[in-house]
């Protein structure tokens, strides 16, 4: 009867993740009803506009502000970014706390593989200041907070591993004393409820962000809701959707550029 205890397993998996998304989705839905986050200065930023960094921030964290810096830069030609990879500095005068810390990230020499640059502007103190005054403003979470979208991975993680247990009490070796297919039924029912929460989170609660509150997502929101067609729509669609936005070639390689293995 060993099969229970791996049963008993995957229901402590399947319940626990999916209460966990359940108290998420009633947090957010509170919070979202309200429209007013809990933060001293909610007054004060309701209605305002996002910077681009901003914006990049609740979409995408601290890697998107980065992309959004190097996008600016490389298309005001104060940096170059190669098909090949490597950023090189041309003007080194940053002309923000983030420009400065992406040439930073470059180091003196003026030239760098653009995925380390990427990692250390990400990790830039200036980056840690934006994220805290969007946390402070209600716009952003606090990180390690209990998210709706840290909720549905881990009821994703709760299905493979129901799915695993299953797998592992219908391969075990010798007679169970239970019919396999009876077994099989017995793990379906854990798997079936992470898999119709997961159902109902895409339809009720979508678009779930790790990074924007309910109010910064109503923000960003509004924002892709205006006209495109000079480039600081260009750069807002970059910081909202990322490096997919970019529509130039080369400009795109340059970010999805890897090294090929050396052959002997």
């Amino acid at each position: 009867m060993f099969w229970v205890l791996l049963l008993f397993l995957a229901w402590a998996f399947a319940g626990t993740a999916c209460a966990r998304l359940c108290l998420a989705a009633v947090r957010t839905d509170a919070s979202d009803a309200s429209g007013v986050p809990d933060v001293p200065d909610a007054q004060a930023v309701a209605g305002r506009d996002l910077t681009l960094y901003e914006a990049a921030f609740l979409s995408g964290g601290p890697a998107r502000v980065a992309d959004v810096a190097l996008v600016s830069m490389a298309r005001e030609r104060r940096l170059l970014l190669a098909h090949t990879g490597w950023a090189t500095v041309v003007d080194p005068r940053g002309r923000d706390e983030i420009e400065q810390s992406v040439i930073g990230a470059i180091g003196p020499g003026g030239q760098s593989r653009i995925a380390p640059v990427r990692r250390r502007a990400a990790d830039a103190e200036a980056v840690r200041r934006l994220a805290d005054g969007l946390v402070h403003a209600g716009l952003a979470v606090r990180e390690g907070s209990d998210t709706v979208a840290s909720a549905v991975r881990q009821v994703r993680a709760a299905a493979l591993a129901v799915a695993v247990l299953g797998s592992t009490a219908l391969l075990l070796p010798g007679d169970t004393g239970t019919p396999r297919p009876l077994v099989g039924a017995w793990f379906a029912l854990p798997l079936i409820l992470t898999l119709s929460s997961l159902a109902i989170a895409r339809f009720e609660v979508h678009p779930y962000s790790p990074w924007a509150s309910p109010a910064g997502q109503r923000l960003l929101r509004a924002l892709t809701g205006k006209p495109a067609g000079d480039e600081r729509s260009f750069l807002t669609s970059v910081a909202v959707r990322g490096i997919r936005a970019i529509g130039e070639p080369e400009l795109r390689a340059a970010f999805t550029h890897r090294d090929q293995p050396l052959r002997e």
